[in-house]
Parts: C-alpha cells; sequence; structure tokens
C-alpha cells in the first residue's frame, strides 16, 4: 500500500519572520530617529565632554589635561556666581509659571466667551522668537525710555526712573520676569489639555457628595493632573536652566556677572574668550541638574499610574 506523502512546508526566511515581528518592525521605525539623535545629540555631547579635558582654544587643538579645568572652576567665584543664579533663575521662574500657568488653565477651562479666541492669544508669547522678546523687554527695562517705568510715574507710585538692568537685584528680578512671561503659555496649555482629560462625572459625584471647590481641586483636579506636572515643570525647569538667547541680548550676564547663567558664561569662555575647553567644561558641570530634574520627574511619574489604572 502507497503511503501518502505529506507535503513539508518550506521554512520562513530570516527576512520574512523579522518582517512579521513587532519588535523587529519597531526597531526598524526607530532607526532613523536613532541615527539623528547619534549625530545631532550623542557626538555633540560626546564632543563636549573630551573638550572639557583638554585646554582647547579657538585655531589651537589641545592636549589631555584631566581634571584641571574642573579644579580651576571650583576655585572660581564667578562660575560659583553663576551656579547660584542659574538655581535662582530656575527655581523663581519655574514656581511662578507653575503657579500661574496653572491658574490661567483653571480660567481657560471655565465655559467664557469667546474662549477658542482666548486660547490662541494665550499662546502668543510661547510663539513669538525669543530674541525678539528679549528685545521688546530690552526697551520695557531701558534706564531713560522705559514705558514701565513711565507708567509707574504717571500712576504716583515712583518718583524716579527705575534702573531695570543697571542693579545687580533689579536685573535678576526683570530676567526672571521675562522668563516668565514667556514660558506660562506652555505651562497654561499643557495643563489646560490634561484638565480636559478629566472625567466630568468625577467632579459630578464630588459635588453630590458636598465637596468644596478648593476639595475639588485637591482631592480630584491635583491627584489626577499630578503626572502631566511632573512632565510639563520638567520641560520647564529644562528649557529654564539652558536658558541663553533671554539674557544674552538683555544683559550678557551683567550688571557685575549678576545675571551670568551657567550657560551664558559657558558660552563667553569658550567662545568670546577662546577657552573652548574651560567652556565646555562649565556646559558639562550643567548635566547632573539636569539629570536630577529628569529623574524627578520619572519619580513623579512612577508615583501615580492611572494612566495604567495602577494605584499609588
Amino acid at each position: 500500500m502507497a503511503v501518502p506523502s505529506v507535503a513539508v512546508q518550506p521554512r520562513s526566511s530570516i527576512l520574512s519572520r523579522l518582517a512579521e515581528s513587532r519588535n523587529a518592525l519597531g526597531f526598524g521605525f526607530m532607526l532613523p530617529a536613532a541615527a539623528l539623535l547619534l549625530v545631532f545629540l550623542t557626538y555633540p555631547l560626546g564632543l563636549g565632554i573630551w573638550l572639557g579635558f583638554t585646554d582647547t582654544r579657538i585655531g589651537r587643538p589641545g592636549i589631555f589635561i584631566g581634571v584641571e579645568n574642573y579644579q580651576y572652576l571650583w576655585s572660581d567665584n564667578v562660575f560659583w556666581l553663576s551656579v547660584f543664579n542659574t538655581l535662582l533663575y530656575t527655581v523663581s521662574a519655574s514656581i511662578l509659571k507653575f503657579a500661574l500657568g496653572l491658574w490661567l488653565a483653571l480660567i481657560l477651562k471655565e465655559n467664557l466667551p469667546f474662549k477658542s479666541f482666548f486660547r490662541a492669544v494665550v499662546l502668543l508669547p510661547w510663539v513669538v522668537p525669543t530674541v525678539l522678546s528679549a528685545i521688546a523687554f530690552w526697551w520695557i527695562y531701558d534706564s531713560q525710555f522705559s514705558i514701565l517705568s513711565w507708567a509707574l510715574q504717571q500712576l504716583g507710585l515712583i518718583d524716579h526712573r527705575i534702573n531695570f538692568l543697571g542693579d545687580p537685584t533689579n536685573a535678576r528680578a526683570s530676567v526672571i520676569a521675562a522668563n516668565v512671561w514667556r514660558g506660562i503659555p506652555f505651562v497654561a496649555i499643557t495643563l489646560l489639555a490634561g484638565l480636559q482629560t478629566i472625567p466630568q462625572s468625577l467632579y459630578e459625584a464630588a459635588t453630590l457628595d458636598g465637596a468644596s471647590r478648593w476639595q475639588l481641586f485637591r482631592h480630584v483636579t491635583l491627584p489626577l493632573l499630578t503626572p502631566i506636572i511632573a512632565i510639563t515643570m520638567t520641560f520647564s525647569v529644562l528649557f529654564t536652566f539652558t536658558d541663553f538667547q533671554l539674557i544674552y541680548v538683555l544683559t550678557r550676564g551683567g550688571p557685575v556677572n549678576a545675571t551670568h547663567l551657567m550657560a551664558t558664561l559657558s558660552f563667553q569662555r569658550g567662545i568670546s574668550g577662546g577657552q573652548l575647553g574651560e567652556g565646555a567644561a562649565i556646559a558639562v558641570a550643567m548635566i547632573p541638574f539636569l539629570l536630577a530634574a529628569i529623574l524627578f520627574s520619572y519619580f513623579g511619574l512612577q508615583r501615580r499610574r492611572w494612566q495604567q489604572g495602577g494605584g499609588d
């Protein structure tokens, strides 16, 4: 009796199996982005770290000198002043942007007339180029022609013009105010998007239980908005900490280094001063602060996993 033959299916090739694999397909889609990051992010970062350990100058290749640049910065009073200015600038501006941005987001969430128009107007400070905003504030803070000083004089609140950018304390407050004005729209619109994802049924249930407006905000809005706040404030802190254009146009770090941030000092030492190694070392010194902000966001997101239905 003849034995029936069994058709043997040919093994699929490696390429076909890779094409059917979701992991391989995802990896393939990520390759172009990974290549761009490697060229425009990883290489400059690695080059900057290397330059921080050399005495490279503009027009002259340097040699490896170890941690001499960092030892010099450790005893450099101007560097530590820039660290203080950067932390003060970042913390003050970030707190103000969060408070005012959240307040503005709560207002825009209400049923206001022309709500879409106001939402579009709020974005204008963020859309306008930073240099253009800085030039506008430079005129507002002008020691002779400041419209702000003129308005305060007309209201009888001051009897002489304010030296906004010539006094160290006033200069710090002025650049912080300019950064807050520019950064509020980003925080407000992002938090507004988060507010609109909160189910209205939760507010209705809490209202039926007798919750006040503050209790609604404290026990419903704030907990569910925590992940969005963590992401938004991380980006806000990173943008503020690495701010360069606003400071450079307004004060260039003056007066007497009162507004020098680590980014502007790095540019001054590395590009204007020609000391690329020292400038790179200052830039590398910013990395631990940036990593701390990212880790803060990460653990903030881990604290509440409401997107996946998890608990605290």
